[in-house]
């Protein structure tokens, strides 16, 4: 299960994200918000940092105008490794090598292609379980 949420700024790359999972059949639950009336960003990045932190979602996609802010809101929450990502390079690093479990994007950033291939980038990367990343990440959780 993906646990997805955006403030204002990222609901329209939210709804594009949305198709493309209803049509790879991926489980997700949308966390908001539901329009583009201004709302706090933390909120939503912590409502989706909390359901991938406690095991309810496995992995979250958060979206705000820039990535920036919904991504410190989100690394937060104990236990999470949110991204902010703007290629598919970044996505695909950042899970081989530090396990990111939020993927964090840009709706005034990046268009809808870049981003779907991003996500799918994040969503398909394993991480590599190499000692020297798994090291590392125990680091940042200290």
């Amino acid at each position: 299960m993906i646990a997805l949420g955006c403030d204002h700024g990222g609901y329209e790359l939210k709804q594009e994200i949305i198709a493309w999972l209803d049509k790879q059949g991926l489980a997700y639950k949308d966390y908001g918000c539901y329009s583009t009336e201004s709302v706090d960003y933390p909120e939503y990045a912590h409502v989706v940092a909390h359901a991938v932190a406690d095991g309810t979602c496995e992995r979250g996609i958060l979206i705000c105008g820039t990535g920036i802010g919904i991504s410190i809101a989100a690394n937060k929450v104990k236990g999470i490794r949110a991204a902010l990502c703007t290629d598919c390079f970044m996505a695909e690093a950042t899970r081989q090598h530090n396990d990111a479990n939020i993927l964090a994007l840009g709706g005034r950033v990046i268009g809808p292609g870049l981003a779907l291939k991003i996500v799918e980038t994040f969503l398909n990367t394993p991480f590599s379980g190499d000692e020297r990343h798994m090291r590392r990440i125990a680091k940042i959780e200290e």
